[in-house]
C-alpha cells in the first residue's frame, strides 16, 4: 500500500523528517527554488502539510491543495499559518504547546539575569583585559524584590511567573481578560502596568490585537529605570521606538530573543551596550525540540488513523 503524500513546507529536524518518512511520501516545498511552480507540479490528493512556526502555511498553499485536511506546525506560535483560509477550507491546524514551557521560561529568566547583572558586558570586560587594567566592573542591578509585569499569562507566562517568584519578584499581568483563581494582580491596560513595574516581559501570541502592543506610550510608561524582555514575537514591540528609547536612556535596557524581521537584527540595536540579544533560541534545546517534533508527528499520525488530534488549534 502506498504512503499518503505530505507537503513539507518548512525544513524540520532530521529526527522529524525520519519519522515522517515512515508514514508519508514527502514533497519538499521547503527546498524548491520556484515554489509556485513546485505547487503546480505536486501530485493531486495531498492531505497533509508539515511546517514550522516561522514558515507557516499561506492561503496560496492551502488553496493549491484542494484535498488538504491538516496542517501540523512545529512551534507553539502559529501566526504564520493562515488560519482563516484553513477554516474556510475545513483544514485542521495543530501546534506544539506545553512541551516547551519550561525551556522558554528558563531562557526568559536567563535574559533577565543577564541584563540585570550585565553578564555579557562583564564577560567582555574580563576577556578584553580590562579587569587588570581598569579595576572592578561597575555595579549592577538585581532581580530580587523587583516587580515584574507579564504581557500574556498563558502556559509559558505562568511558568515564568512561578520562576520569578523564586527570586522573590512581585508578579502582575496583562491579558485579554482577567483570569480567575490567579494569585497575580491583573491590569486591563498595558501602559498602566508598565508604569508600575520594574520589568516588562512579553510572552503573548502574535495576533492583530497584540501586534505593536509595546508601543511608545508603554515604553515611556516603563521609564528610564525599566527593562523590557521579549520572548514572544518581534512584532509585539515597536522596534524603531524601542531602539530610540534605548539609545536615549528612555528605558534602562532590553533583553530580546525575537525581532521584527528575523533573522535580520537592526545594526542600531546590535551596537547598543544596554541590550542582550539572542537569535530566537527560546525553545532550542535537544530535549525540547525533540518533544516538539514528536508532537508534530503525533498530530499527523492521529489524523491519518482517524483519532482525536493531540493539540488542535483550529
Amino acid at each position: 500500500m502506498s504512503k499518503p503524500d505530505l507537503l513539507l513546507v518548512a525544513g524540520l529536524t532530521p529526527r522529524v523528517v525520519e519519522q515522517l518518512e515512515k508514514d508519508f511520501t514527502l514533497h519538499r516545498y521547503c527546498d524548491a527554488e520556484d515554489k509556485s511552480a513546485f505547487l503546480k507540479d505536486v501530485p493531486a490528493g495531498i492531505r497533509f502539510v508539515a511546517t514550522g512556526g516561522s514558515a507557516g502555511c499561506t492561503r496560496e498553499i492551502i488553496e493549491a491543495l484542494p484535498d488538504l485536511e491538516i496542517i501540523s506546525s512545529f512551534g507553539v506560535g502559529y501566526d504564520a499559518v493562515d488560519v482563516d483560509a484553513a477554516k474556510e477550507h475545513d483544514v485542521r491546524v495543530t501546534n506544539t504547546p506545553d512541551v516547551l514551557n519550561d525551556c522558554v521560561a528558563e531562557v526568559a529568566m536567563a535574559l533577565m539575569l543577564a541584563l540585570a547583572h550585565r553578564l555579557p558586558e562583564a564577560d567582555r570586560y574580563l576577556r578584553d583585559g580590562r579587569w587588570e587594567s581598569e579595576g572592578s566592573f561597575p555595579l549592577t542591578a538585581e532581580l530580587t524584590g523587583r516587580k515584574l509585569g507579564i504581557i500574556g499569562l498563558g502556559r509559558i507566562g505562568k511558568t515564568i511567573a512561578r520562576l520569578a517568584q523564586a527570586f522573590q519578584m512581585q508578579v502582575v499581568y496583562h491579558g485579554r481578560s482577567e483570569q480567575p483563581h490567579q494569585p497575580y494582580t491583573y491590569y486591563s491596560d498595558p501602559k498602566t502596568m508598565a508604569r508600575d513595574v520594574d520589568w516588562l516581559l512579553v510572552i503573548a501570541p502574535s495576533t492583530p490585537e497584540t501586534q505593536g502592543i509595546v508601543n511608545r506610550d508603554v515604553l515611556e510608561a516603563l521609564g528610564p529605570e525599566g527593562r523590557l524582555v521579549n520572548v514572544a514575537r518581534g512584532d509585539l514591540v515597536d522596534e524603531e521606538v524601542l531602539i530610540e528609547m534605548l539609545s536615549s536612556g528612555g528605558i534602562a535596557g532590553a533583553a530580546l530573543d525575537v525581532f521584527a524581521q528575523e533573522p535580520h537584527v537592526p545594526e542600531a540595536l546590535r551596537k547598543l551596550d544596554n541590550v542582550v540579544l539572542l537569535p530566537h533560541v527560546g525553545s532550542a534545546t535537544h530535549k525540547t525540540r525533540a518533544a516538539m517534533g514528536d508532537l508534530v508527528v503525533r498530530n499527523l499520525r492521529a489524523h491519518l488513523k482517524g483519532d482525536p488530534l493531540p493539540t488542535p488549534v483550529a
